[in-house]
């Protein structure tokens, strides 16, 4: 059974390359890992295991040790993100004012569960701990953009901006 990939081997072949260029730029330093992984990251948009094999071969880090730091740091994933990264806070402020209901709104609109990506890749979802902003609860943030005081009511509102 083969797989099909709908990217253009043009943009998997630049992908390739620009991680190359990482790879050329911090082999041979010391503590390298985390800029690699960063940058990978940046270039994919996830880290998927054959990004993590090839930077494992080419800078001689054992996979177990690539696999420990980035399930260790939040800000790398394993999973694809979508263009729109939807965070709902569940701190306590948030929580104590109905941000799992508004969870519960997100999931529903999209179609996914926390920690997925819609089939278009538009939208992900999280929830996290806290964002800071506890005056604001309940509190959602799509990439750079916060919104507070939230009901679920308006998250079709808002998802209708990103469509």
């Amino acid at each position: 059974m083969s797989s099909t990939c709908s990217c253009s081997k043009e943009f998997v072949d630049e992908r390739e390359e620009r991680l190359t260029e990482v790879i050329e730029k911090y082999r041979g330093v010391r503590g390298a890992l985390i800029p690699v992984l960063h940058e990978a990251q940046e270039i994919y948009g996830y880290l998927p295991f054959h990004v993590q094999k090839r930077i494992s071969e080419e800078m001689q880090i054992p996979m177990g040790e690539i696999y420990g730091v980035i399930t260790f740091y939040t800000q790398f994933s394993l999973e694809p993100k979508g263009e729109y990264q939807i965070q709902v806070c569940l701190g306590t402020a948030c929580y104590v004012k109905g941000a799992n209901l508004i969870l519960e709104k997100f999931k529903e609109k999209l179609g996914i569960d926390v920690g997925g990506c819609t089939e278009d890749g538009k939208f992900s979802l999280q929830a996290c701990r806290c964002v800071g902003a506890c005056g604001l609860a309940p509190v959602v943030m799509i990439n750079e953009d916060v919104y507070g005081g939230l009901k679920p009511s308006e998250v079709e509102k808002i998802l209708k901006k990103y469509q």
